[in-house]
């Protein structure tokens, strides 16, 4: 396995050998048109693509080869968390041809019409995809999406800072490290994990539940077991040895131990999230033709092994883990074990009620 040190796109520095542009989208990002506003417009002459991901997510000289090969530009720019896209597209602050969604929330841009079907006769590589990753519930007729990467939510702590190995969700609520944990930053993995600590699904729509799980975390906040919340902050945190038990994803920490060998990772015995991310295009978008090629680039076995040993993330691609060597292959955070997988849970769209009560909780708990 190659070894890379990890980039903070979080600087929002732009590459200066390519004619992409990767920069980080604040609340007051950029001027556009509402992404679910138009039609499926087609592409029309523009040499260009605009992709809406996440940071530390991609294998930036991907990007190079795929401009050196079709001519076309590549507008790559990051956010940090789901909600903050959907409040992009909502604003009409961003107009992306490409967005990396995570499956609950493709769930919610389809129910409210803000992607169009993909020609998959224009992605032919989609057929690399491994059947598992084909017809999710989050898109079960497979008109919307191409997943991009998979994986699971678990606890990322520092050996030199913590007595015993961490095992359990508990270490995010008791004074295991207070003062030095670190919250993940959106209500859902936030409010998930604590629901999981409690023995409940991370799909329930027992608002007392959701409540008891809100209520586990406000407490621990205000007790001061956090030292703050951050989502792509995370990487500068551990990796720097300055704080001791963070929540991230398994594709992040491979990452981050790279950097810093005292790290260490759980999945908690309790279970844990497993979420797949899939690359999508809005309506409105300006350059579907163009987004077509980006993504069936991104999936052919060249790009997709390029790209998973650069960001550690697990590939939904067949052709890239038969490539990839055996110890990356086997890796049991990477491809998780058939018992662990019996212990995961993925995010399903939730009803607008229980999100509303999901944002209401959530800023209740950040007064």
């Amino acid at each position: 396995m190659k070894k890379i040190t990890a980039l903070i796109l979080a600087l929002a520095l732009a590459l200066s050998v390519s004619a992409c542009t990767i920069e980080r989208v604040d609340e007051g990002g950029s001027n556009g048109n509402a992404a679910g506003s138009g039609g499926n417009a087609q592409t029309s002459g523009n040499r260009e693509v605009t992709v809406y991901s996440w940071g530390e997510y991609i294998d930036e000289s991907l990007i190079e080869e795929f401009e050196a090969q079709t001519g076309i530009t590549v507008n790559y720019r990051t956010v940090p968390s789901n909600e903050e896209l959907y409040s992009q597209l909502q604003q009409g602050a961003i107009s992306p041809d490409v967005v990396v969604p995570s499956d609950y929330m493709i769930s919610q841009l389809i129910e409210e019409g803000w992607l169009q079907p993909l020609d998959y006769s224009k992605i032919p590589n989609f057929d690399k995809i491994a059947d598992r990753f084909k017809n999710l519930s989050y898109d079960p007729e497979n008109q919307y999406t191409v997943p991009y990467t998979w994986g699971t939510l678990g606890l990322i702590y520092n050996t030199t800072m913590v007595d015993e190995p961490i095992t359990s969700w508990s270490a995010m609520f008791d004074d295991t490290a207070a003062g030095n944990v670190i919250l993940i930053d959106n209500s859902r993995d936030a409010f998930g994990l604590a629901l999981r600590y409690l023995g409940y699904s991370v799909n329930t729509t027992d608002e007392n539940e959701i409540r008891e799980a809100a209520a586990l975390v406000a407490d621990a906040w205000s007790r001061g077991v956090y030292q703050g919340k951050t989502m792509d902050g995370i990487f500068q945190i551990m990796e720097g040895g300055n704080a001791a038990i963070g929540t991230y994803y398994a594709g992040d920490f491979l990452s981050m131990y790279e950097n810093n060998p005292d790290l260490a990772f759980a999945l908690p015995r309790e279970g844990t999230n497993l979420y797949v991310d899939a690359m999508c295009i809005p309506k409105g978008a300006e350059n579907k033709e163009n987004a077509e090629k980006f993504i069936n680039f991104m999936c052919s076995t060249q790009a997709g092994l390029k790209n998973c040993e650069e960001i550690w993330y697990s590939s939904p691609l067949l052709s890239v883990r038969e490539e990839l060597d055996p110890e990356t292959a086997n890796d049991p955070y990477a491809y998780p074990t058939d018992d662990v997988y019996a212990k995961t849970e993925s995010f399903a769209c939730l009803s607008p009620e229980i999100r509303e009560l999901y944002n209401s909780e959530w800023i209740r708990l950040l007064k």
